[in-house]
This record gives structure tokens, C-alpha cells and sequence, in this order.
């Protein structure tokens, strides 16, 4: 062989990573089976409406696979081309709240599939023939039910796959009688909404591939409700038989559901909010606030996932040294900087150039060697939002 020169290229020094997929979407719903296309109790993931007509789900379907096409035709209106929206569809006398039920052979087997790249799961469902609902309280009694199964699936998705989801239902069989909706406020379910209103008169169910849409497009931190996202894909919004904007979308918002609503002197449809069925007073009763907490802890999870049974050096008193207490606040503040702060997702001080809207803190007074244990904080700032908005207006009567 000759003499040469060679020279390599070295990799991994930088220490990038590859942006996360914000926008992926999850969808359960009742469905029939396509012979040689599409199989119940499947998952198939998706990228575009043309890919689910190939799976035999087209604009010709009828019965439950009609309102499936609608949905992710919605869906693709709105969310980014090339989206991921994983799908499964269970038969039509699957009901909605054992639809959401962790225990049960349907969203989680889904969710098992993605792998935790699932963010939001849409629950769309078609009435099985001869169904009548209950609507003591203006919706289907599933519904209700459904909220806290939903919580408990999107909770045990955090807590068992380190995957964090928000799960949006449909406001079933809405009645039409704004005040007397169940106030959501008053329930403890921080990753479940519920959707009134559709693109089409006296529908059962509600738009959810809409709302599922504009979330995969939007970053985490920004509202549905925000008005520079531009107007809902759709012409004319209903909620139950009346036009959304008559149908007291204030009081329907104000029991905790989202909705279309307009605003005088502009034109089409907005969503009235991003609620979630929770208090006010819980620091994740916005979709948005949920987003960005959910990345942080997928970020932060990735972060120190790599120092799990490494060894930490230690004090003459079996303390962390304070060195390595810091090196880690630092490994979780720079990821979180690099995939959040970087892209506009947490509020930064104007005043402060070198804030950065995160905050780690490793205590070094930690018995590491006795316990076995590494206790950490980490901190982010929200956005605040501008949803109510007072001008005072009058005469100048003086230069």
C-alpha cells in the first residue's frame, strides 16, 4: 500500500438531536372492516389521506367508515403534510368509555404500538344500530365516563411508557341545552378535553379531526384559541341543528368544552379555548400548558436517561460533589434550551438576555452512596396568554 494521508471525519461531538415530533397523532375509532384492506383491532400508521383510501376507507364509505374518512380528511386539512396519525378502529358496539379504557383491548394496544411517539389521541365513534344514549346532562353519560378512563389511560401512558398524552373526546349526542352541560372545571382530568360543534348539522359527535389537526400543526406552547392560527378549515361550523355562533358557545366554553365560536367584525370560525377537564386553578388546565410540560418531561427523560447506574462521584460524607451536581443542571437546562428554548416554546424575561426560561437544581447534600437515589428539579416557563383583553377608549380633551 502507499503512503497516504487520511483524514476522518469525527461525529458526535456536537451532540444533536433530532427535533421531536410534536404534531403525531393518535386515532381510536369504531370502524368497519375493509375485506383485504382494513382489519379491526389493527394498528396502521399513516401519513395522508391518500394512504388511508388505500387502506379501503374512501370517500364512497358509509355507516362508521364515512365518519372515520371525515375525521382524517379533517385532520389532514389542517395538520402539517406528512403527519403521523397512528390508527386503530374497533367494532361499532364498542362504546366510547371502554374505547378510552386502559383495561381494554383498544387505545392502549395503539398507543403500545407507537411507542410513545403518540402526543394526542383523537377518539372517534359511530353509534352502533339501535343505540340510545342518556343525556341527563346534555351529552351521552359515556362521555362523562369516558373523561376519567381517558385520564387514567393517558396517565398510565406517562407513568409506565414515559409517553405523555392528551386524549380529545367528542361531546356525544349533544341535546342542544348549553346550560346543562356538566361543568368540567370541577373535575381533576388534566389530559382530557371534550369537543362540541362539527362541520355539519345535528351531527353526534363533534370535529375532532379539526381540533386534532390544528394541535399537530401549532407548537406546543401556542393556544387552539389563538386567532392568528387563522380561521377553522370549514365554512359553516354547527353546533347541534344551529350555526355555532347561536348556539351560546360562551356558556358551552364556560363549563369547560371547546367549541366554534366567531367574532364580530371578522370572518370564520375560531375554537372558544383550550380547556381541559380540570380547574382553573391546576397549573395544566390548558392544552397548551400540558404540551409544554409533557415536552419537557419527554426531553428531560431523554436527558438523564443516559446517567441511569452511572457512577457519581462523591464527598469524604458520601455527598455528590458539587462539581457533578452542577454538570447535571447543566445537561438538563442545555437539552431543554436546545429543543424548546431555541424554537420559541417557553417565555423567556425580554429584560434578561441571558434567560432562558429553564431552571435545573441538583442538591449536592444528597446521601447518593447510602439511598441509591439521584433527586433533581426542573423548571419552565409558560407563556402567559392574552385572553381577555380591556381597552380603555375615550375623548382627548387636551393636547
Amino acid at each position: 500500500m502507499l503512503p497516504y494521508v487520511r483524514i476522518n471525519f469525527a461525529n458526535g461531538s456536537i451532540g444533536g438531536v433530532e427535533a421531536m415530533d410534536d404534531g403525531c397523532t393518535g386515532l381510536i375509532c369504531t370502524a368497519v372492516a375493509v375485506p383485504n384492506a382494513f382489519a379491526l383491532d389493527t394498528n396502521y400508521l399513516i401519513t395522508s389521506l391518500k394512504e388511508l383510501e388505500a387502506l379501503g376507507i374512501t370517500p364512497e364509505s358509509t355507516g362508521p367508515n364515512a365518519n372515520v374518512y371525515k375525521c382524517v380528511k379533517e385532520f389532514y386539512e389542517t395538520a402539517p403534510k406528512g403527519t403521523k396519525l397512528y390508527l386503530r378502529g374497533a367494532a361499532a358496539s364498542v362504546t366510547v368509555e371502554n374505547l378510552v379504557d386502559k383495561t381494554k383491548p383498544y387505545a392502549w394496544p395503539l398507543i403500545e404500538y407507537a411507542a410513545g411517539n403518540i402526543r394526542t389521541l383523537l377518539v372517534k365513534v359511530t353509534d352502533a344500530t339501535g343505540y340510545t344514549a342518556t343525556t341527563t346532562h346534555a351529552i351521552d353519560a359515556k362521555v362523562e365516563t369516558a373523561i376519567t378512563k381517558a385520564q387514567a389511560l393517558a396517565e398510565e401512558a406517562t407513568e409506565s411508557l414515559m409517553s405523555p398524552v392528551i386524549v380529545i373526546l367528542e361531546g356525544r349526542h349533544y341535546t342542544g341545552t348549553a346550560a346543562s352541560l356538566p361543568n368540567l372545571s370541577q373535575l381533576t382530568n388534566n389530559r382530557v378535553c371534550v369537543v362540541i360543534g362539527d362541520t355539519v348539522a345535528n351531527s353526534k359527535g363533534a370535529a375532532v379531526g379539526l381540533l386534532g389537526g390544528l394541535i399537530a400543526r401549532i407548537p406546543v406552547h401556542r393556544k387552539v384559541s389563538r386567532v392568528k392560527n387563522g380561521a377553522i378549515k370549514a365554512t359553516t361550523m354547527y353546533i347541534g341543528s344551529a350555526v355555532a355562533e347561536s348556539a351560546q358557545p360562551d356558556v358551552i366554553h364556560d363549563a369547560g368544552f371547546i367549541c366554534p365560536r366567531t367574532f364580530v367584525g371578522k370572518g370564520g370560525y375560531y375554537w372558544s379555548g383550550d380547556k381541559l377537564a380540570t380547574a382553573a386553578s391546576d397549573d395544566y388546565c390548558l392544552i397548551s400548558r400540558r404540551r409544554t410540560i409533557d415536552k419537557a418531561y419527554r426531553v428531560a427523560y431523554i436527558a438523564m436517561l443516559e446517567q441511569v447506574s452511572d457512577e457519581i462521584a462523591v464527598t469524604g460524607d458520601g455527598k455528590i460533589d458539587p462539581t457533578i451536581a452542577k454538570n447535571l443542571e447543566t445537561l438538563m437546562e442545555s437539552a431543554i434550551i436546545n429543543q424548546m428554548t431555541s424554537v420559541g416554546n417557553l417565555g423567556v424575561n425580554p429584560e434578561d438576555d441571558n434567560d432562558t426560561g429553564v431552571e435545573a437544581y441538583v442538591n449536592p447534600d444528597q446521601n447518593i452512596v447510602a439511598t441509591s437515589r439521584l433527586g433533581a428539579s426542573l423548571r419552565v416557563r409558560p407563556y402567559g396568554y392574552s385572553d381577555y383583553i380591556e381597552v380603555e377608549l375615550g375623548f382627548q380633551t387636551t393636547a
